[in-house]
């Protein structure tokens, strides 16, 4: 069975940040293509049209590296990285109108890259089956020029859609910590902002959300 993961374009992480060796840089979504004991069949990769520079660079270095891999650029559009309901809107567009394969194909959505917002948006279309995969979070190498680190997180789907959304509290709060208090400030707005738009109604069966600490 082949794998294959979907995975947004980093405009920050995956950009050379010296003109120094880039192999001595930890690119992840470059870096997930170089591990030893995992094959990337096929990379579909998520980008807004005025990074393709970015892009073409990335897919070279790919391809130097895990020729195997095929790389499938999409583009994808908003505005504003950081509004929920763009970033929600183009992601579940790209998933509604993907040919998955799931008899053929394993899939894996690549969280690493991307806004704050974009990572939990990925979360919630992975956990309600708009991406029928596991989740894969790259880290960087405690050794310069290694590819890092990966793990796998296979998605508890068979939760209640209330406990399902303690879960990801939980999740965005280990994965994806925050980096300041402005930073989890802006979390918990993001958060609201999806329950406030009802976002959420794929994830949530119910109105309650009773047992998690967030208040919309």
């Amino acid at each position: 069975m082949k794998t294959v993961v979907v995975g947004l374009l980093g405009t920050t992480l995956d950009a050379l940040k010296t003109r120094g060796d880039r192999w001595q840089q930890w690119r992840p979504t470059v870096d997930l293509c170089r591990q030893s004991d995992l094959i990337v069949d096929r990379l579909e990769l998520l980008l807004q049209k005025r990074f393709q520079t970015l892009a073409e660079q990335v897919m070279r270095d790919i391809t130097s590296v895990s020729p195997e891999t095929e790389v499938r650029c999409h583009y994808i559009d908003f505005n504003d990285p950081w509004d929920f309901e763009q970033v929600y809107s183009a992601l579940h567009d790209f998933a509604r109108g993907y040919a998955f394969k799931t008899g053929q194909e394993q899939y894996l959505v690549h969280i690493t890259t991307g806004t704050h917002v974009a990572q939990i948006c990925e979360f919630l279309l992975t956990e309600s089956r708009h991406f029928p995969a596991r989740l894969i979070q790259t880290g960087p190498p405690q050794k310069r020029g290694t590819p890092g680190t990966y793990s796998i997180i296979d998605l508890d789907l068979t939760t209640t859609r209330t406990s399902s959304m303690c879960a990801a509290m939980s999740f965005m709060v280990s994965v994806f910590p925050a980096r300041s208090a402005a930073l989890r400030a802006r979390d918990h707005v993001v958060v609201r902002q999806l329950v406030k738009r009802k976002l959420l109604a794929a994830v949530l069966a119910a109105k309650s959300i009773a047992g998690c600490d967030i208040h919309a």
